[in-house]
């Protein structure tokens, strides 16, 4: 069952040999959108701060924010990739990232090679990659380029492989930063469609967006952040 709860949680990113007014920490906050603090005399931007959230199955949550709001953090903590410095958090339910579907490509390894390192990133078995293998060659639709390194690949290509590996499986938890855009003209289509397909059929959406009619759109509950806080929700 997809369940989703924090508790007081915070992330603070460390700035080592970052003096009081330094260009380094000025930098920093512009990039996250956190504000300043220390810990145990070594200054961190509090990227997020006091975040208490519950989420169960058939919630659609829309975040929503300037650049740096805290948006992208959040959404990465929900995916494991930032441990909460501070608080509680609490998962279950199998988890699809579509925050940025190229991370984790490596360039040196062909399309194949990198269906299985992306599947095993997603916890996914050997056998439930080879199985799932055949399929997602076939949506990326990059023929014999799929035996040809990633650093080959124009960027359209590199994405229609990354979408198609990520959208191949249907997660209990969907986490997403914007609606994907995948390229190429005639890949469009299908890759909205298997979009639509992947969104209803999970448990939890999470989706942070600057397009008001797309959180109206999917989206039953909404948080508004500032700077790493929750500074307003929808009711729900």
């Amino acid at each position: 069952m997809a369940y989703i709860s924090l508790k007081n949680v915070g992330v603070n990113f460390p700035i080592y040999g970052a003096g009081a007014n330094s260009l380094k920490k000025t930098l920093a906050a512009s990039v996250t959108g956190g504000r300043f603090g220390k810990e145990v005399g070594v200054n961190v931007v509090q990227a997020l701060s006091d975040i208490n959230l519950e989420l169960k199955a058939g919630d659609r949550l829309g975040l929503i924010g300037h650049n740096g709001a805290g948006k992208s953090t959040l959404l990465r903590t929900l995916a494991g990739v930032y441990e909460p410095s501070v608080g509680d958090f609490t998962r279950s339910g199998s988890v699809s990232s579509l925050i940025d579907p190229s991370l984790g490509i490596e360039g040196d390894a062909n399309g194949v090679e990198n269906i299985m390192l992306r599947g095993l990133v997603m916890g996914l078995s050997k056998k439930q990659i080879d199985d799932l293998t055949p399929d997602i060659i076939e949506f990326s639709g990059l023929g014999d380029y799929i035996n040809m390194p990633v650093r080959t690949y124009s960027t359209g290509m590199m994405m229609r492989l990354a979408f198609s590996i990520s959208t191949s499986v249907q997660a209990d938890i969907l986490l997403m930063d914007e609606w994907l855009s995948v390229g190429d003209a005639e890949f469009t289509e299908k890759a909205e469609q298997r979009m639509k397909d992947v969104v209803s059929g999970a448990g939890i959406l999470v989706l942070a967006s600057h397009s008001p009619d797309l959180i109206e759109k999917e989206c039953n509950r909404v948080i508004h952040l500032e700077h790493g806080r929750i500074v307003e929700r929808d009711p729900q």
